[in-house]
Order: structure tokens, then sequence, then C-alpha cells
């Protein structure tokens, strides 16, 4: 699937990072070998399966999966990757996933059932959220990437919910300058899976429409004809518009829920969900990839 789009940058989410990068130099010589090289990539460890010490889930051990920083049963379990064939300034990138969750201004956290001790060490991003720097011909693109967790599987207090939103919420506040560390300065995108659909599914919605609605990005609204054929049934939200195929019966339906938002200086010339329908070329390598698709834009950069 990747060697048939060939992206210039791509943004791998749900990707197991090891310290040495064995993982990650394994998958860029198997995408070499099908003619798709990078030569450049960017993962730094993710929050996912990192020991919190509490037991988070009230089970009696403070162990399990679910009372890491972000869910997983080992430290770097389904964390973020970046290939790219532009070069990537390493050293003037920024991971802010080391922000708790307590200190995100206007954050959720206060009606999520957390105690103060644990209040004191649960971090913000489940997955990561990174300012990352490719060079192009004219000069830099900061890449804001970030996986969510999902807006389910918690208990009355909603805490997956608020953590959702508030990870959505992050790049509102870093935009405006309102973290430790200061706005990015020039072109950005901002990429990758919300885990949120603007109309359907469950969720709180109102930090993802506010981003939507702002005026410093661009939504190009990518669609896909694979979206349509498969498009579940009682949803509001545009069909064609969905990057993510759930069963209907035992999930949510497909859902809109994976992003990419340039700066609204950047001239979009074109933008899709690689999402081909039944019968076409390609369709079993994008359905057989993940559930969620690959999320696309070309963009003209002087």
């Amino acid at each position: 699937m990747i060697a048939a789009t060939r992206p210039d940058v791509l943004l791998i989410t749900d990707i197991d990072y090891d310290a040495t990068g064995l993982a990650l130099t394994a998958l860029r010589e198997r995408l070499a070998a099908a003619g798709a090289p990078y030569p450049h990539a960017f993962a730094r460890a993710p929050n996912t399966g990192v020991p919190t010490g509490l037991d988070l889930d009230g089970d009696g051990v403070a162990t399990g999966p679910r009372d890491a920083q972000g869910y997983g049963w080992f430290p770097g379990q389904g964390g973020m990757a970046i290939l790219s064939r532009l070069p990537i300034d390493a050293g003037s990138s920024r991971d802010l996933s080391a922000l708790l969750w307590r200190d995100l201004p206007g954050n959720l956290i206060a009606g999520a059932g957390l105690g103060a001790e644990t209040q004191a060490v649960q971090r913000l991003s489940s997955s990561g959220h990174w300012d990352v720097v490719v060079i192009t011909p004219s000069g830099p693109l900061h890449l804001l990437a970030y996986a969510a967790t999902p807006p389910v599987f918690d208990g009355p207090n909603d805490r997956n919910g608020r953590r959702n939103r508030d990870e959505t919420a992050l790049w509102l506040a870093y935009l405006d300058g309102r973290l430790p560390w200061p706005a990015p300065t020039g072109r950005f995108v901002i990429l990758g899976d919300a885990n949120l659909d603007p109309a359907d599914g469950e969720g709180r919605r109102d930090a993802l429409a506010a981003l939507l609605a702002d005026p410093r990005v661009q939504d190009p609204k990518p669609t896909s004809k694979g979206a349509v054929a498969a498009a579940s049934t009682g949803h509001r939200g545009d069909p064609a518009l969905t990057t993510a195929d759930w069963d209907e019966g035992k999930g949510p339906g497909n859902l809109r829920v994976d992003y990419l938002l340039p700066s609204a200086g950047l001239r979009v010339t074109a933008a899709g969900v690689y999402w081909p329908p039944p019968g076409d070329p390609g369709a079993d390598a994008a359905s057989g990839a993940s559930p969620h698709r690959l999320v696309w834009a070309d963009i003209a950069l002087p």
C-alpha cells in the first residue's frame, strides 16, 4: 500500500518502538525493496506501555496494560514513526509527550475520577505528540503528529473520552503558545489519528470542532470511493469522508477519525483517502493493512 501511494512524508501510527530502531529499519528495507525508499526516519519512545507504578484501573495490580501511561503490555507497543524522503531536522524537533494531563490549560482531568497521586504522574499523550521539522526545498515544515486514545473502554467518569478530547485540544494550546514550549513558527501540518469523528460515534467533540474551524488550519476534507461503498447506516456525517472501517455490528461502523490539516498558508492541490472500492487494484492491501485507511494530501511548496 505504501509502495503504491509513495508519499514523500509518511506518519505511521500503531507501530511498535524499539530502542535501536530494528523494526523500523526492517520496514524501511522492505519498502526500499518494493521501490519506495525512505532515507530519513524519526521515532521516539511513546507513552504506551510505560509503567506508572500505580493501579490505575483498580484491579488490584499495578503492572497491567491499563496501568501504563498509555495502554500497552510493554513499553513501545503501538507507537508512532515518521518516514521521509526529505531530510528531518531532529535537533529542532520537539517531543511534547511528557506533558502531564493536569498541566494542559483547560483540561478535563478533574472529572475523570483520578486521585491526586495519579494526577501527579498521568501524562496527557496516550501515545505521543511530536513537532517534527522536515526540511523542504523552500524551508522547514512542521509536522504536528499524534495518535489519541479511543474515547471508549472506560467507566462512568469517561476517563478515555476526556483524555481523547484533551489530546486534540493540546494542538490548540500549542498554536496559541499556552504550553511550556513556544508556538511553532512558519508552515505546519497537523496529522494523525484523533480517534474521533466530528458527527458520529462516541466522544467529546468540542476541541476537534474548534480545531477544524480554526482559521490557522485548513481541512481539505479528503474522500474516497471505497468509503462510500462501505458506508455504515444511520450515520449523520458524509460517508465519503470516513477513514476507518469497523464492523457495524461489533463496533461503531465507519468513522472519520484520521486527519491531515495543513496550515492556512499552504496550497493544497489534491487530497484523498487511499480506499479503493471492492474489486479495484489495491483494495485488498488497503483493507489488510489496518481498519484505518491512508489519508493523503498534495501540497505545492513554493
